[in-house]
């Protein structure tokens, strides 16, 4: 079954943008990326906008983004063991007046209890009748579906938007690019949260909390320059590393690293161990931020240089 085009054209004319993609840093934090959820919702999503689709990996923070999106909207999967209820999609009629006017599909998920071809006319059935199905995996559905979404939210290493034209970006070259890059998060992740951690442990410091990110790395920041010396700092960080210490999320906002808890609201954002951590360092200078009056400490993962960032003087 496929969503009667005309029907939708007659009744909303779709709006011409003329936004191709736009890229963020995927904050890792759950308070972080609810609030740019609803940035993103701000800028780029339309009354018009009826087939959306979220492209990521497991684990990266998809159905928090989602959540930031679109406050309120209830999620069908089971990222947590717990929902036993069938996705209200299924259940769409056209002749009840009072049903859900938005609704969310997880294909991952829903592809352990229901055929492709239910999938499919479920989401076509829905978008005919002008309800917005917001579609997580949108790449596991889309050759069937025979038709691309009109945004693609994708969350990786960053978060970038698309409005997809006729002739791409396809949702499976948006997976590609995806996965390529997700480990970097990862990695930039656990490195910060065992940083944090040592300094709260080792150094009695206390971080802010800071809303900012550096591609393949992370930043802390401090009122006033600590006296901590950066290198003994690092190699504290890569004794853990070496250690191959495992990472698991725990109950409530934790993490368990090799069985010590560490508080962390994106517990799910990690590598399974210390280990896969890949070029660690942490650049040896405080940088200072003369607009926040902060010093910043700043940690890289991966590559040995990193595009988009500079070397800057010491604080004197």
């Amino acid at each position: 079954m496929q969503p009667n085009m005309d029907r939708t054209v007659n009744t909303f004319k779709p709006i011409k943008d003329t936004l191709l993609s736009a890229i963020y840093y995927a904050p890792r934090g759950r308070f972080r990326l609810y609030s740019l959820g609803r940035e993103l919702a701000q800028r780029y999503l339309y009354p018009t906008d009826l087939l959306i689709g979220i492209i990521g990996p497991e684990g990266v923070g998809k159905s928090t983004l989602i959540q930031g999106i679109f406050p309120g909207l209830e999620l069908t999967n089971d990222d947590e063991g717990v929902n036993i209820r069938s996705t209200p999609i299924f259940n769409f009629s056209e002749g009840n007046f009072f049903s859900g006017h938005t609704f969310h599909i997880d294909i991952r998920y829903e592809s352990a209890f229901h055929q492709t071809y239910e999938i499919v006319e479920a989401i076509n059935r829905a978008i005919a009748n002008q309800r917005r199905v917001v579609v997580e995996h949108f790449d596991l559905i889309y050759k069937y579906l025979g038709y691309n979404a009109q945004i693609i939210f994708a969350i990786g290493e960053d978060v970038s938007v698309y409005r997809p034209s006729i002739l791409g970006p396809s949702p499976i070259a948006i997976k590609r690019r995806v996965d390529r890059t997700v480990k970097y998060r990862l990695m930039a992740h656990s490195a910060e949260d065992i940083t944090c951690h040592l300094l709260r442990k080792d150094y009695k410091f206390v971080a802010n909390e800071l809303h900012s990110d550096v591609r393949h790395g992370f930043v802390v920041g401090f009122d006033k320059k600590p006296k901590i010396d950066i290198g003994e700092l690092e190699q504290k960080v890569l004794s853990i590393i070496e250690q191959d210490l495992k990472i698991h999320p725990e109950k409530g906002d934790y993490i368990s690293l090799s069985g010590e808890k560490i508080f962390c609201t994106g517990k799910r954002i990690h590598v399974k161990s210390s280990g896969q951590i890949e070029k660690f360092r942490l650049i040896r200078n405080y940088i200072y931020d003369p607009i926040s009056r902060q010093s910043l400490l700043v940690g890289l993962v991966g590559r040995e240089k990193i595009s988009g960032l500079r070397e800057l003087p010491p604080i004197k």
